[in-house]
């Protein structure tokens, strides 16, 4: 049996707030090198909507997969695990 709403979370920091209900997350990722099995630190940045704007720059956020809202915009703000300090 097939479950077809699985949709995709990620967990990142915000790197920018400066649009309305709009916010640029950072995730980062390990990558194995192929030849020489060195790990590498890979950064995507996704943008997503923020409906009430309450996210400061440096918060880990929780995102995850709608559909698209906008150009760029196909994830949503699930919650706020931390503030920034």
């Amino acid at each position: 049996m097939e479950n077809r709403n699985l949709r995709k979370e990620r967990v990142g920091l915000v790197t920018s707030n400066k649009m309305d209900k709009s916010i640029t997350i950072a995730v980062e990722r390990k990558v194995k090198h192929a030849m020489y099995g060195k790990f590498l630190k890979t950064t995507t940045k996704f943008m997503a909507h923020d409906e009430k704007n309450d996210c400061n720059i440096g918060d880990t956020v929780k995102i995850m997969e709608i559909k698209p809202m906008s150009k760029n915009k196909c994830w949503r703000l699930v919650e706020i695990i931390e503030r920034a300090k």
